[in-house]
């Protein structure tokens, strides 16, 4: 019997999780065990989760300094509970700030065990001295971005592979990447608002969104708009679109989310994942955020040369970024009518997508390349024991 500890702390983490184990039980049958931290998607898949991952859903520098006593205790029962089962590997999946304190304890307590990261930290963006500090506890990293080997490389992290995205697979998507490139707008052109999936995005963005919404109508008399959000999320941004002149529809299911894209001749939207969903729907985007009062007092943390996931993926500023300050309505505005008629900034973008198309494309799902490394791992790991 194998047993393989997981650990992860997100929604995100947890769909990524479940596919893993499919193809781990593909790979390994009968004789699979699980252990771990899951969420609902991975219980679905026979994991007895130790505890609800809800409890570690925390965003925000503020939020996880609030609650890191509860954290705390929480990192170490887990950390005695998966030393305690002597799985034959662990699996940590995204949500450094915990789970990569549960693979310190363990690679301590028992050095024999192989430790995998899924989805590793972002080190390109913040904090590169991280790759480097991971090497004595991770003994591989599975990417979910195809720049990321090379850069765990350059800052002397563990080995990494990239596996490809769980957003190529995405079955809403892959009727808009099987079409080509919108290059020319429609007419009236249709924009997409994507104010956040997090209540304090919401809060910080939407009315600034809203006030360039209302220019570019200005600016565009026929222009309208849609608004995707989480069905959690809708009462609120109704309430807030209500004092709108004019206001756009809003949509929460993932069908019509992805009708709302599939329509859009450019996205006003927060930075983050959604991003490369929007690149890779080849939709032209401007990106605004705002950090907590908290995380903006440490903005120096971040490093890198941006934000933005299509920018990494292509090596250069193909979308605009605008941050605190610079989120400014009138600014935004024509930002985005530069990007709803035929111009240069919009063929651009739309060009840079296509090169984002070819390098997150990949062959097989990412859980079934992700297994094929993991079952790798344990192997070689088996063999230097049998060695020493």
């Amino acid at each position: 019997m194998t047993k393989i500890a997981f650990i992860t702390g997100e929604p995100s983490g947890d769909r990524i999780g479940a596919d893993l184990i499919r193809h781990l039980k593909i790979r390994l049958g009968d004789d699979l065990e699980l252990f771990g931290l899951g969420g609902e998607a991975m219980r679905a898949e026979g994991l007895d989760s130790l505890f609800d991952i809800d409890e570690l859903s925390i965003i925000g520098v503020g939020a996880i300094l609030a609650r890191l006593p509860q954290l705390m205790r929480r990192v170490s029962s887990t950390a005695k509970a998966v030393i305690e089962a002597e799985p034959d590997l662990l699996v940590v999946i995204d949500s450094p700030t915990f789970s990569h304190r549960i693979a310190k304890r363990l690679r301590a307590a028992r050095p024999h065990i192989p430790i995998v990261n899924y989805v590793p930290p972002t080190v390109w963006a913040w904090r590169e001295g991280r790759a480097a500090k991971m090497r004595p506890y991770i003994d591989h990293a599975i990417c979910t971005f195809p720049f990321e080997p090379a850069v765990y490389e350059r800052l002397n992290g563990p080995p990494a592979t990239y596996v490809g995205h769980p957003i190529v697979k995405e079955p809403h998507l892959r009727p808009l990447l099987a079409r080509d490139l919108k290059e020319k707008p429609a007419s009236p052109p249709e924009l997409l608002i994507l104010p956040g999936s997090r209540r304090g995005e919401i809060s910080r963005l939407l009315s600034d969104f809203g006030a360039t919404f209302e220019r570019l109508r200005e600016m565009e008399p026929g222009l309208e708009a849609t608004i995707a959000t989480l069905p959690r999320h809708r009462a609120r941004i109704e309430t807030e679109v209500a004092i709108w002149r004019h206001r756009p529809a809003i949509v929460t299911g993932e069908a019509e989310k992805w009708a709302a894209f599939a329509r859009a001749d450019a996205a006003l939207a927060a930075s983050g994942t959604v991003s490369l969903e929007l690149a890779l729907a080849g939709v032209p985007m401007a990106l605004a955020y705002k950090l907590d009062a908290v995380g903006y007092r440490f903005r120096h943390l971040v490093t890198a040369w941006t934000t933005a996931l299509p920018n990494f993926i292509v090596g250069h500023p193909l979308v605009a970024e605008h941050f605190h300050e610079t989120v400014r309505p009138e600014h935004l505005a024509r930002r985005i009518q530069r990007l709803i008629t035929d111009t240069p900034e919009r063929r651009a973008q739309i060009e840079g997508f296509r090169t984002i198309r070819e390098r997150m494309a990949i062959d097989r799902s990412p859980g079934e390349a992700a297994a094929e490394i993991i079952v790798e791992v344990m192997g070689e790991r088996a063999e230097s024991r049998l060695a020493d």
